[in-house]
């Protein structure tokens, strides 16, 4: 156990004082370590078998303070998003790729035979085949299944009662996906450094001292966090869709399960842009009584999704933060810069 469990977290949140830090900065969980994204640069540190750190850091500049257009309201919220997605895939190949190098050095110690290279052609292949499989689990659970099950139930001209009964079956596939894969050990040490990443971003926040020890202190649930975001997504396509679907068929009629699968999808920007300014608003108003109700079912799934983090862990997300945030590293000796 471990021995900060029982002292009363800090739940703190950067809204309780406009003196705290203006610079907002945040990240995600990866294999064996934690990406944290600041103005400037994205910095992403591993924890090696050897216990030694590796730090890839890289200029970053979003396409939302680059161009006008991508920086309005609603639309930044989608360029964000899919900026995300490609950081994160992103980071996530560079953590794998460093863990399967432990993976080998583990084995040639214990002086097992070598697997054969995989050809650049079989691991682009795989890599692929891995990609249209979760897009496609992604479509079956939360688009296909529950339309059509909603559909079985004879909700199909009731637009409202059809979305409603949809979203909580979506709703539904989404958490219960998300506390099984937590079953697993490797996604349960991948909570726990997301764990890492919310306790070391509530210490900058709050000016407190980035030792490992002190920011063990805070909380896990942040209100910012991509798990609450995507409960806004959730919820905001409930009543984003039950208004669409109205409208559609007061003018042509009750849609057929294709054709509002189809037209469904074509809003997914606008819902993911108006989500990210829910969140924005929420981080900056979450003392107020109606964000709190908001912004409870995403922190409640945080529950699952953060996991309370070991020392070590909470000291990589620490040293990405400072990397990112260009802060003095020189305290630490164990650390390795990998270039681009």
């Amino acid at each position: 156990m471990n021995k900060n469990d029982n002292v009363k977290k800090k739940q703190a949140t950067p809204a309780e004082d406009s003196s705290k830090k203006q610079i907002q900065v945040g990240g995600q969980a990866v294999i064996e370590g934690v990406m944290m994204r600041g103005p400037q640069y994205l910095a992403t540190a591993i924890r090696r078998k050897d216990k030694s750190i590796e730090i890839k850091k890289q200029k970053f500049e979003s396409k939302t303070q680059a161009n006008k257009f991508f920086g309005l309201p609603i639309v930044r919220g989608f360029v964000s998003l899919v900026e995300m997605m490609i950081i994160g895939i992103g980071t996530l190949n560079f953590s794998a790729s460093r863990a399967e190098i432990d993976w080998k050095e583990e084995e040639e110690k214990q002086g097992k035979k070598p697997k054969k290279e995989k050809s650049k052609g079989r691991e682009k292949a795989e890599e692929t085949f891995g990609y249209i499989f979760a897009f496609g689990l992604a479509f079956l659970l939360f688009a296909f299944l529950p339309y059509r099950i909603a559909e079985w139930m004879n909700l199909g001209k009731e637009n409202i009662y059809f979305n409603l009964f949809a979203g909580a079956i979506r709703i539904i596939f989404f958490v219960l996906y998300v506390w099984i894969i937590s079953r697993m050990k490797d996604v349960h040490r991948l909570f726990q450094y997301h764990g890492a990443e919310h306790k070391s971003v509530f210490a900058y926040e709050n000016d407190s001292d980035l030792d490992p020890e002190k920011v063990q202190d805070f909380g896990t649930l942040h209100p910012r966090c991509g798990t609450s975001f995507m409960f806004f997504v959730l919820l905001i396509s409930i009543f984003i869709f039950s208004i669409i679907d109205t409208i559609v068929a007061k003018i042509w009629g009750s849609p057929v399960f294709y054709v509002r699968l189809g037209y469904h999808f074509l809003f997914v920007p606008l819902i993911s842009g108006i989500s990210y300014e829910v969140l924005k608003l929420s981080g900056k108003n979450i003392k107020h009584p109606l964000v709190k109700l908001m912004t409870a079912p995403g922190l409640a799934l945080q529950r699952i999704t953060t996991q309370p983090p070991e020392n070590e862990q909470v000291e990589v997300a620490v040293i990405a933060m400072k990397c990112a945030l260009e802060m003095d590293l020189s305290q630490y000796n164990n650390l390795t810069f990998i270039e681009e």
